[in-house]
């Protein structure tokens, strides 16, 4: 009873604290159990803690909410602090647990961000729970509540290190301050440590990241990554670069002495290539060569000695003798003796006969028979070499004329083709140093795209040949109206070109605001009836207008240009230059057929390419996606140019849609050099851009200004739409003889900065400084790679010396001034094959429309219904043909087609005996 009286006493004081309400409750509590001593949630325990108060973080403005769980319990409240919860605050509800048949009691209360920070104690905040049950209470553990937070600054950052291969490297970091305390993870190259599975590496020593063996592999960006409920923090990257001291190879065997007789020397050298130093290790130490004197023995020659004694005469009527090479013998490389060591003669003085013929007879006569048989055996030889190959040439003859297909002789359409040969015999190039080991950097050879016209020193690779004779063969040229065997000619044309005003740029000249062939971003050109072509030098970019598509009597001054700075900003990427031509209200009978070079790696499940327009109010709109059909105008997508048949005159702009993190574009990577200010200083500048000759001309226009070299030949780079960076590192920078700021050995361009350069370069610069002006070599390698992707190489091996203003070779001073070229010199195919081609395949015949077997057998199978509704089918295909061949001019290609066509005549004729020719004029 005792114990009773001094409970309740302990209750009564607590009212004020947790109310009188919950107060009177407990209070009853205590002097129920007379009254209901059969109770179920009456037990002979004190409280027993099922759930207790667990620690708590706040983050944010959140607040966080505390549990307690207790049988059997009459009551549960909170102590926070050392002041009773009040119980307006709490939260409570009662079950029984159907197994113990104990009443369960279970409270909460929330605690807010503003309560943990208006509490000024010598600890943090703490809550417990206290029960009570008939026989006393219980407490629960303190829980404490934080808030949470992450501070921003890290307490020690990563430091780059430079060690030996197989030395071991420790990287420190101190996380920032934070509660909870911060969780540690350590990335190499942006990839988790920890995903690497490498045992080398050990990250669980207080944070530090630690490399007991470092390998080549282990050179990398390292960066520690702390976080905590609240939030990450990346430290600063630190640079790890393992090299590689250069060994001593073992040393050759000793040469030979210097001399052949007396006083001389001999020498031994080793390389420093076991290992040869890597990543700016340290050269070998000590002498590459040794020599040492050396004392070589005279040589002594040989002397004959005297002949011996004839021999007695042979039944053979001879005779003979010897003499050796011992008087003296030749010794240490002493020359033997010169002449006949035996010697033999007959010894009759001819009178000695055999078969009873003298010797001296027999041996012409059987030599002059020899001979005569051997002529009158080549003689014959050679006559029936030439019968055979007489009856070779008319079988073959013959059996070509009883073909009796259409068969086109692709001499025919070569012998009116003018070969646009841009590439001249090898010279060096001035943009790169040591040229004569590097291979040539020519527009020719990169790009696919026509550079420009040669001037009139070239002028005989554009003019047909005069007067030339094409020989037609069967009765498919019958067909196109001209006789069976016939001969006819084509006349060379006197249209000329058209050229810009003003002095002859350079073929490498910048097109950017730098450079002096700004003009060149504009070609115009009039034009007639029989057609021409507009090309922007080394842009590949370039506009054909076909035969025809100018009334008679009418002529039209067109244009063409690229736009410098692209106001093209919409989400999409642009894939190449934004070309412009007119002008406006040009009206043609067909279609112009302009080319623009992308730098897309085409998959249709990749991207969505798409041809925009600018309307007048500036605004872009879509034309077509090369996918479609469309009937306004064409799209022929090839691996690195786009060929368009247009109508109407305006702004065009090829762009793409990435559908997934495989679609990929192309990036030109080049890196040039130049001396600076000081003789001591040198740049090494890398430039990524997209890859098309009008983007890659930018860059050596601003370079040509600045005087950079191209110290290596650029290379194409596959770039990922996976959303990982581009890296550039230098990398094998010979530590001893070039130093380079520290912690800019490895430079990054963002993804958004790479997939969204829109025909803009994106470069960085390393800034070298040798420590003497007596190094006169750099080498080393620039590394461009995407993270997760491909990676290119490029070796860089100059001369830093000071080298006058050099003079470029002829094949880049080509004359680029000619941009447009009107009539037959503009065509590959000869005009009167075009128009008879025009005229057969345009026709109906019987087995359905000539032209489309011609597109088909061109592999022109897409969008048709374009080409149908044509005033000329035919023409707008050998239009288009013309636009995807205009570099490489192959003709082959297309008499290949018309050969087959003739074939499928053939047999269609051989069904239907009772038809003798196909009528292709109705």
């Amino acid at each position: 009873m005792w114990e009773v009286v001094c409970s309740v006493w302990v209750y009564w004081i607590s009212l004020d604290r947790i109310g009188f309400v919950g107060g009177i409750m407990t209070f009853r509590a205590f002097f129920s159990r007379d009254a209901a001593p059969d109770s179920p949630s009456v037990g002979g325990t004190l409280p027993h803690f099922l759930q207790e108060p667990e620690d708590a973080y706040i983050i944010k403005s959140n607040p966080i909410r505390l549990r307690c769980r207790a049988a059997p319990a009459l009551q549960i409240f909170f102590k926070c602090n050392g002041e009773w919860v009040h119980q307006n605050q709490h939260m409570s509800q009662e079950y029984l647990d159907q197994d113990t048949g104990l009443k369960v009691r279970e409270v909460m209360i929330n605690v807010s961000r503003q309560q943990v920070e208006d509490f000024h104690g010598p600890e943090d905040y703490w809550c417990l729970c206290v029960a009570w049950s008939h026989l006393g209470t219980s407490k629960s553990r303190k829980a404490t509540v934080r808030i949470a937070y992450l501070r921003k600054n890290f307490e020690q950052d990563p430091q780059g290190k430079e060690v030996p291969i197989k030395g071991m490297i420790v990287l420190h970091c101190r996380p920032p301050e934070g509660v909870p305390a911060a969780e540690v993870e350590w990335l190499k190259n942006e990839e988790l440590v920890s995903s690497l599975s490498d045992d080398n590496i050990d990250t669980r020593a207080d944070h530090n990241l630690i490399i007991n063996e470092a390998r080549l592999s282990d050179s990398a960006n390292y960066t520690c990554l702390a976080s905590n409920i609240v939030a990450k923090r990346r430290s600063a990257t630190a640079t790890v670069v393992v090299f590689v001291n250069g060994g001593w190879s073992l040393w050759t065997e000793w040469s030979p002495c210097s001399v052949d007789c007396g006083r001389g020397v001999q020498k031994r050298s080793r390389t420093c290539t076991n290992p040869a130093p890597l990543n700016g290790g340290a050269f070998c130490e000590g002498m590459s060569v040794q020599k040492s004197t050396c004392n070589a023995l005279c040589p002594v020659d040989g002397g004959w000695e005297e002949w011996s004694e004839w021999t007695l005469c042979s039944a053979q009527c001879e005779r003979q003798r010897w003499r050796e090479c011992n008087a003296p013998a030749p010794r240490h490389r002493g020359k033997m003796c010169e002449g006949e060591s035996h010697a033999m003669e007959n010894c009759t003085g001819g009178i000695c006969t055999q078969n009873g013929k003298m010797l001296h007879d027999v041996k012409p006569q059987s030599m002059d028979g020899s001979n005569d048989v051997a002529l009158y055996s080549g003689l014959a030889a050679g006559v029936i070499a030439v019968a055979v190959l007489i009856i070779s040439v008319t079988l073959y003859r013959r059996s070509q004329s009883e073909y009796g297909v259409d068969v086109i002789d692709s001499s025919a359409l070569a012998g009116g083709f003018q070969t646009f040969n841009f590439k001249t015999a090898r010279q060096g190039n001035p943009l790169l140093l040591n040229s004569s080991m590097q291979p040539e950097l020519t527009a020719g050879q990169t790009y696919s795209g026509p550079i420009c016209f040669q001037d009139s020193i070239d002028k005989e690779l554009f003019d047909p040949l005069p007067d030339m004779m094409v020989k037609v063969q069967s009765s498919f040229m019958v067909s196109l109206g001209v006789a069976d065997r016939a001969e006819y000619h084509v006349k060379a044309h006197t249209e000329g070109y058209s050229a810009t005003q003003g002095r002859k740029p350079n073929l490498l000249a910048p097109n950017g605001p730098l450079g002096p062939c700004k003009a060149q971003l504009r070609s115009s050109g009039v034009f007639g009836h029989l057609g021409g072509r507009l090309v922007m030098p080394n842009t590949g970019v370039s506009l054909l207008v076909s035969h025809g598509a100018i009334a008679e009597d009418t002529s039209w001054e067109m244009y063409m240009l690229i736009n410098q700075l692209s106001k093209y900003k919409r989400c999409e990427i642009l894939l190449g230059p934004e070309v412009t031509y007119g002008p406006p209200g040009l009206s043609l009978s067909s279609p112009v057929a302009m080319t623009i070079a992308h730098c897309a790696e085409v998959s249709a499940e990749n991207w969505n390419i798409q041809l925009k327009r600018q309307t007048k109010d500036n605004k872009w709109e879509e034309v077509m996606s090369v996918e479609d059909e469309s009937t306004s105008c064409y799209c022929l997508l090839d691996s690195k140019s786009c060929h368009l048949l247009l109508d109407e005159p305006g702004s065009y702009a090829l762009v793409g849609e990435p559908l997934n993190e495989h679609a990929g574009k192309r990036l030109k990577v080049a890196v040039f050099g130049s001396l600076e200010a000081s003789s001591l200083n040198y740049s090494l500048r890398v430039y990524c851009v997209d890859d098309t000759p009008h983007a890659f001309q930018g860059v050596v226009s601003a370079e040509t200004s600045r005087g950079g070299l191209l110290l290596e030949e650029p290379k194409t780079l596959l770039f990922k739409g996976n959303t990982y960076s581009l890296q550039v590192s230098i990398q094998d920078l010979p530590q001893f003889l070039w130093s380079i700021k520290p912690f800019t050995t490895c430079q990054e361009f963002s993804f958004c900065q790479v997939w969204s350069s829109n025909q803009q370069p994106l470069h960085c610069a390393f800034s070298l400084e040798r420590f003497t002006t007596a190094t006169m070599q750099l080498s080393c390698k620039i590394s461009v790679r995407q993270v997760k992707g491909h990676e290119q190489i490029l070796q860089v091996y100059t001369s830093v010396a000071e080298r006058e203003k050099e003079t470029l070779p002829f094949f880049m001073q080509a004359d680029c001034t000619v941009t447009s070229q009107t009539g037959a010199k503009a065509f590959k195919i000869p005009l009167s094959i075009r128009q008879r081609i025009c005229a057969t395949f345009d026709t109906a015949n019987a087995k359905g429309k000539d032209w489309q077997l011609l597109a088909q057998k061109l592999h022109i199978q897409r969008n048709l219904s374009y080409f149908a509704k044509q005033r000329s089918p035919s023409g707008v295909i050998l239009s288009l043909w013309e636009a995807q061949h205009q570099a490489s001019g192959d003709l082959d290609s297309l008499a290949s087609a018309l050969e087959e066509i003739s074939k499928i005549h053939s047999k269609s004729l051989a069904h239907s005996p009772s038809e003798t020719e196909p009528d292709f004029n109705q």
